[in-house]
């Protein structure tokens, strides 16, 4: 039988209890047999691949690949991924670095085809760092089957930790969150920004996620994320948001301020 993850409740209430049991559903979710087939098999084969050929050849192991990177949609795509992955990220014309979603860069540094050099495959401990990383993506997947909402959140824990405490500058920090879907739906529900807002200009969405952020937050610096208090802020605004808008359309202005506000003092 395969894993499901266990979320009996919707909304903040439901998150804390996911919050909660966290870690031992991880635990029990890495050690499904769908998960340790898959790692074994992983393990086992990863380190002979040294083609980007070989490995979307081979199903099982272009699984693990793309699904470490939340690419799992491309897993048909074989021959765009081909390219993503021969082309390397060293040259400005590579196809990664042409693309919004830095995902596929991530994935194309991460295996070293293409750069003239044996690639990273053969190297003491990859398979467990993409494995690992699969099976972080797979378990919130796991979790999106039950409330999308939760997906999102624990990608954002993630995701945007790691952008946060990297060195990009504050514009490419924002860039990076308006290039991630997942990130850039979490910001905007955070931030009550409505669907037409994609549409504008990308230097004004720039400024106006910064001015949001500052309202919201006290900042406009993607930086301050990286500070547990404030992430845990971000969630829950997400959160309590995502919820009043998934609840009756009967509800008053007056009532669903009150709810955010009371969800931002406890």
């Amino acid at each position: 039988m395969s894993f499901a993850a266990v979320v009996p409740l919707g909304g903040y209430a439901g998150w804390t209890f996911l919050t909660r049991t966290l870690e031992s559903q991880k635990t029990a979710f890495a050690d499904s047999p769908q998960q340790l087939s898959d790692k074994e098999y992983f393990a086992a084969n990863i380190a002979g691949v040294k083609t980007a050929e070989h490995l979307v050849g081979d199903y099982r192991l272009l699984s693990v690949a793309l699904g470490a990177f939340g690419l799992d949609d491309d897993l048909q795509n074989r021959f765009f991924i081909r390219k993503v992955l021969e082309d390397g990220t060293s040259s400005a014309d590579a196809l990664s670095n042409k693309l919004s979603d830095k995902s596929y860069k991530a994935l194309s540094e991460a295996f070293g085809f293409g750069e003239g050099i044996p690639p990273r495959t053969g190297l003491t401990g990859f398979a467990d760092e993409i494995f690992s990383a699969y099976t972080e993506r797979q378990f919130e997947i796991s979790v999106g089957e039950k409330n999308e909402d939760f997906r999102l959140a624990l990608n954002v824990e993630r995701e945007l930790a790691a952008i946060a405490s990297g060195e990009l500058s504050d514009d490419g920090k924002w860039y990076s969150v308006m290039g991630s879907a997942p990130l850039r739906s979490v910001f905007e529900t955070a931030l009550g920004l409505p669907e037409s807002f994609s549409s504008l200009d990308i230097e004004d969405q720039l400024q106006t996620f910064r001015d949001k952020a500052t309202t919201a937050f006290g900042s406009g610096d993607v930086s301050q994320f990286a500070d547990p208090d404030r992430m845990e802020k971000l969630v829950r605004t997400f959160l309590l948001r995502a919820e009043l808008s998934d609840m009756s359309t009967g509800l008053s202005s007056g009532s669903i301020a009150l709810t955010l506000l009371s969800g931002a003092v406890s």
